[in-house]
């Protein structure tokens, strides 16, 4: 199965559109990760796109994942890429879905500064508590959700790994409500 990170697009009016389908799509997101279809991830605290790591046998499957979504079927979503992890570090557990936008992390992404030790500083990462989940892409970037409302925090963390530059990382906000 392959794991992919997916960044939605939202509409302009991403809020309204929403709110009729919001129970819809939450519920489905919940049954496809307790059948592990989604890993995990949620929407940017302005609401502007969503982030998801989905596993999906294949490219028509990744399209049925998203385009069957309340979201997407009700034009809250507008667009999407996927990106494909070739290497991935999973959660440890399922956290609850929380919905009141309280959990707050950090999305680091950036080149490694040495992919053979990359897989191994997030599994450390994760095993701290510090990490979610992330991993490798293709294309040589690495995606980890960090546990950290900082964006300093969560790249010092990164690049005391000496797995990475922190120059060369960026950080952005996430509502990590499943």
């Amino acid at each position: 199965m392959t794991v992919l990170h997916v960044r939605v697009t939202t509409a302009d009016d991403y809020l309204r559109r929403r709110e009729p389908h919001r129970k819809a799509h939450l519920a489905r997101l919940g049954g496809l990760r307790a059948k592990g279809s989604v890993v995990g991830g949620g929407p940017a605290p302005d609401g502007r796109c969503a982030e998801i790591v989905y596993r999906a046998a294949d490219g028509a499957r990744l399209r049925r994942l998203v385009e069957e979504d309340p979201y997407w079927r009700g034009a809250a979503w507008r667009a999407y890429a996927p990106r494909r992890f070739r290497h991935f570090v999973d959660r440890l557990a399922p956290p609850a879905i929380v919905l009141d936008g309280t959990r707050r992390l950090t999305v680091v992404e950036g080149p490694p500064r040495d992919a053979r030790a990359a897989p191994d500083a997030l599994l450390q990462l994760r095993d701290a508590g510090r990490v979610e989940f992330g991993g490798l892409l293709d294309g040589g970037r690495a995606l980890a959700l960090v546990r950290s409302v900082s964006a300093d925090e969560a790249i010092g963390w990164l690049a005391d790994t000496g797995a990475w530059d922190p120059a060369r990382l960026t950080a952005r906000p996430l509502l990590y409500v499943l």
